[in-house]
């Protein structure tokens, strides 16, 4: 195995050298057998193989081995013209098919090389042509395959790698055999035109040094069709070994034992032929006593693998019944059950037309989309979102869950468009009312033909899986801080730490534990603060998690660190229009809060509460009559504790502090919060 790629550089250039370099008799009967063993050693592993890329390497041996023959075929034919002897294999081959009769020994010749260049090697070429244009065709299914797999849970990464990397070497392999077999198809060609050569060559070298006639024919001859079948023969069992490698199908077993399996499956069939031979041994003419025979020993085969086909199963099969009864009984198989997944997406029958890849479907490749923005966006890995279809949903309804328990449901009509009126729509349109589930908008649900008319009419349509995925992937966004958990975070850490390994290691564990930089990460999450800048964040963790524990403080100074990420993503142009808080408020909040061991919270009277978010809604109806999205900002100390004092009354509210907006942000107060 060391010096294996030196010896194999050391024989192609030796098979190269082979058409110029001079080859004595034994040299010659040595290669020749040599070539002959290793065709039966090719043709053998391509009959014990289960599938092909068992034998990847076939295509190379290919043209290893024609190169091979070619060069011996070159040098025989230097020896036969110039010696007129070619070795003992040669002369023997020859002497074994022509027995005396040189017209019989070269019409069986002519016959193999037929065999050989029409039935053979043109139906492997042509099976290799078409198994490679199907294997690039199927491709994209493929791959579609693997990601609805992946995505539903039932693999791993590390297995959709591999089937990946399976489906490639698949594509390459029947690409490479489309090209091989071409090798095979010349190598036929040059042998008959080498055989040609040599009986003409012969006869002219033999004529021209005064040999009778007579002599010149049978001698010539029979080196010339021995030449041939030492050469051809190797061929013919490697083009056989070339048609068996691209008809296989994948199996788990060897060609042997699925030719028994498959054959032996139906043993009815050996007994209807039994019968077919036994009433031809009544025709006049056949060899009744040979058809008698075989017809008995097909009968009796027939007949005993049909017996055996009706023997009751055994015993065995109730023990091992019995024993799968206690293995789930066992309670490591109940915990088992107890598993939640972390996102799961329900249907009712009605939408699974939308995630089956065989009925054209896209769903899937959505939601592989959707975990690819979301990675993007906010930095969030997205679990592996689990797909499920529910008889217990109506047809065209949807539920998604977050740890098993429902978060959103929805209803979709595969077979229709949601047209959205955006407010502005004064002609009516024929369609199903409804409510579009993401952002409470009035839609209709319309047929496909009308989409046209839709759209003039300033309608916003939308198909189906469009709906569903942006109403899957909204949710992801709100609840994506429930979906982070410690393990994640862990995976975060060790991504970064390849590349800053003294950071993490500063971080976690010598100053904050990973529960810690969790907590941190989530609250950013939840405020749709993006946490891709894993590096910013840990090196502000480093910095303060020496000074406070607490993690809505840690938060609020990862969140100043992260400020011009902050100020493009709510204030993509660096301008805008805000409300801000009443100076007594900010006091009034600072006054409210109260500090434990675990942090500080705000207690507020509730009548002093409800006058705030009363004056806090009449200001955003205000900025949203504008058109503007709400943003509050607030002084940083004050910031923290007035989110948790609206998050439930506007949990989309923006609330931001000054230290949070970068220096060259340009922003203008529209209105005051007061009490």
């Amino acid at each position: 195995m060391k010096f294996a790629d030196i010896f194999i550089a050391f024989v192609v250039v030796f098979i190269v050298l082979l058409i110029i370099l001079p080859l004595g008799e034994v040299m010659m009967d040595i290669l020749l057998t040599v070539n002959l063993s290793l065709s039966l050693i090719i043709l053998f592993i391509t009959l014990y193989v289960s599938e092909p890329l068992d034998f990847s390497i076939f295509p190379s041996m290919l043209l290893l081995t024609t190169l091979f023959r070619l060069a011996l075929n070159i040098s025989s034919t230097k020896l036969i013209l110039g010696k007129g002897s070619a070795g003992k294999v040669i002369e023997t081959f020859g002497n074994f098919v022509v027995q005396g009769n040189l017209v019989v020994g070269a019409v069986v010749f002519l016959i193999i090389i037929v065999v050989q260049f029409i039935v053979i090697t043109k139906g492997a070429e042509r099976v290799a042509e078409v198994a490679a244009r199907f294997t690039l065709d199927a491709m994209p299914g493929k791959q579609m395959a693997i990601d609805a797999d992946l995505n539903s849970g039932l693999i791993d990464e590390n297995e959709a790698r591999q089937r990946r990397h399976a489906i490639q070497m698949e594509a390459d392999f029947y690409g490479a055999m489309d090209g091989a077999s071409k090798f095979v198809k010349g190598d036929a060609i040059v042998g008959i035109i080498i055989t040609v050569i040599n009986i003409v060559g012969g006869l002219i070298i033999g004529s021209a040094s005064g040999m009778p006639f007579n002599q010149v024919l049978q001698r010539y001859t029979i080196l010339t069709i021995g030449d041939g079948l030492v050469s051809q023969i190797p061929a013919l069992l490697i083009s056989t070994a070339t048609g068996i490698i691209v008809t296989r199908a994948a199996s788990e077993s060897n060609l042997g034992r699925d030719l028994y399996k498959q054959i032996t499956s139906q043993p009815i069939v050996l007994v209807l032929a039994s019968v077919f031979l036994f009433v031809m041994g009544f025709l006049p003419g056949f060899p009744r006593w040979l058809l008698f025979f075989i017809s008995l020993g097909l009968a009796y085969l027939g007949y005993t693998l049909l017996r055996l086909s009706r023997v009751p199963l055994p015993a065995v099969d109730e023990t091992a019944e019995l024993e799968k009864i206690e293995e789930m009984r066992k309670p490591e198989n109940v915990i088992k059950l107890l598993e939640v997944d972390p996102l799961e997406l329900e249907f009712g029958y009605g939408i699974i037309p939308l995630a089956d890849v065989n009925q054209g479907g896209d769903l899937l490749d959505r939601i592989v989309m959707i975990r690819r923005q979301i990675a993007l966006d906010l930095g969030l890995v997205v679990p592996i979102i689990r797909l499920r279809d529910n008889i217990q949903l109506n047809p065209n309804e949807y539920v998604i869950k977050i740890k098993g328990v429902e978060v959103a449901r929805g209803e979709i009509m595969a077979d229709h468009l949601l047209a959205m009126d955006p407010g502005t729509i004064e002609e009516p349109l024929e369609g199903i009312d409804t409510v579009e589930p993401v952002f409470g908008m009035p839609a209709k649900w319309i047929k496909e033909h009308l989409r046209e008319k839709a759209e003039m009419l300033g309608y916003a349509v939308v198909d189906p899986p469009s709906v569903l995925a942006t109403h899957l992937t909204e949710i992801i966004k709100k609840h994506g801080y429930e979906l982070l958990n410690r393990q994640d975070v862990q995976m975060l850490l060790d991504n970064v730490k390849e590349k800053y390994p003294a950071l993490v290691e500063e971080v976690v564990p010598k100053t904050l534990t990973l529960g810690d930089v969790q907590k941190v990460l989530a609250s950013l999450i939840k405020e749709n603060v993006p946490i891709r800048d894993m590096v910013t964040i840990l090196e502000t963790l480093a910095d303060y998690g020496n000074i406070t524990k607490d993690p809505d403080m840690l938060t609020e100074y990862v969140r100043q660190a992260l400020s011009r990420t902050i100020t493009l993503r709510f204030m993509p142009d660096k301008k805008g229009k805000v409300l801000t808080l009443d100076p007594e408020l900010e006091k009034t909040i600072m006054d409210n809060v109260q500090q434990t061991e675990h942090g500080g919270y705000l207690s507020m009277e509730p009548g002093k509460t409800h006058s705030i978010l009363n004056s806090l809604a009449k200001q955003m109806e205000k900025i949203t009559s504008l058109g503007l999205q709400p943003i509050i900002v607030t002084a940083p100390v004050v910031r923290a504790y007035f989110k948790k004092l609206t998050e439930h009354f506007a949990p989309d509210l923006i609330v931001l502090s000054y230290n949070e907006l970068d220096g060259s942000a340009e922003i203008q107060s529209i209105g005051v919060v007061s009490e």
